[in-house]
């Protein structure tokens, strides 16, 4: 095994920026694997990052990445290569690399799939088959799945929208419950494996937030931290998608994925909640009211 404790990020979105703050703010090495040298990559080096510019579905770029590493956050973007890049990091990772600890990016949806499964999406579908890759590798893996980010867009920049104009979330839920994590909730979740991964290899963490609401309770939670009146407007699905959902412009396997969340939602596949924060980090996830109190100026104007 390596001898030093350098983290490998193989995936700078929000979880993976964040991780990356917490691991330096405890002066913990972090390389971090991006695909562009350009303004986002000097930010991460006055971090403190080492940056290496690659790509998780070229093996080459993989193995170079994993030199001298003993730790690396692998997650994707919602994307088709989704279980490419896992089977390049994993088969990579056999071969050349001398990690102590892998930490995989999921979902949630996972924990309810089976080998023969069909109602999720494409892309949840490849998160499942990419655990049963990382689970065949023999790597010492952890699986983190996060159930919907509170950070989503279907949290944060489409009921900002509708809040501004209507005082509502318009959303195509229905009744269904759900209990949405904030990414810096999950990020600290994985900090706290990438810095010990050992009490952790072979778990599996479901991350939510503290409690199972419907979309009424969770607007009362938006009036509660907004201190104004907010309401649930429930949409058909079909309106929704081409009234909301359409205008984003998602690329088709992105909207699809959007789509069954929304779906899988009505039909309260989402219903779930744990302590796995609490219970690796020691501080409980915060509430939707937590979260929105903290950014009111985003959420009104």
């Amino acid at each position: 095994m390596v001898t030093s404790n350098l983290v490998l990020i193989a995936h700078i979105g929000g979880v993976g920026r964040t991780v990356l703050e917490n691991l330096r703010a405890q002066g913990v090495p972090v390389r971090a694997m991006v695909r562009r040298d350009d303004e986002r990559a000097d930010e991460l080096r006055a971090l403190g990052a080492e940056i290496v510019v690659g790509d998780l579905t070229r093996p080459e770029k993989v193995a170079a990445a994993l030199e001298g590493v003993a730790r690396m956050y692998f997650a994707m973007p919602v994307s088709p290569d989704h279980l490419l890049a896992t089977t390049v990091v994993a088969s990579v990772a056999r071969e050349y690399g001398q990690l102590d600890g892998l930490v995989g990016m999921s979902q949630m949806t996972v924990s309810q799939m089976t080998a023969t499964s069909t109602t999720e999406s494409h892309q949840q579908r490849l998160h499942w088959l990419a655990e049963q890759v990382l689970d065949w590798s023999g790597l010492p893996v952890v699986h983190i799945r996060p159930t919907a980010f509170l950070d989503n867009p279907l949290f944060t920049a489409l009921p900002a929208l509708s809040i501004r104009e209507t005082g509502t979330i318009a959303l195509p839920f229905g009744t269904g419950r759900t209990s949405p994590v904030a990414v810096a909730d999950v990020a600290r979740v994985v900090s706290t494996v990438l810095g010990d991964p050992a009490p952790h290899t072979g778990h599996v963490y479901e991350l939510t937030g503290p409690r199972t609401m419907d979309m009424t309770g969770m607007a009362e939670e938006f009036s509660r931290a907004l201190g104004r009146p907010v309401s649930y407007v429930d949409m058909p699905p079909d309106q929704w998608r081409a009234e909301v959902l359409a205008k984003v412009g998602l690329p088709p396997h992105t909207e699809e994925h959007i789509l069954t969340m929304a779906r899988l939602h009505r039909e309260n596949r989402y219903d779930r909640a744990t302590r796995d924060v609490e219970r690796v980090t020691g501080i409980p996830a915060q509430s939707v009211e937590v979260f929105v109190a903290a950014r009111r100026d985003f959420y009104v104007g």
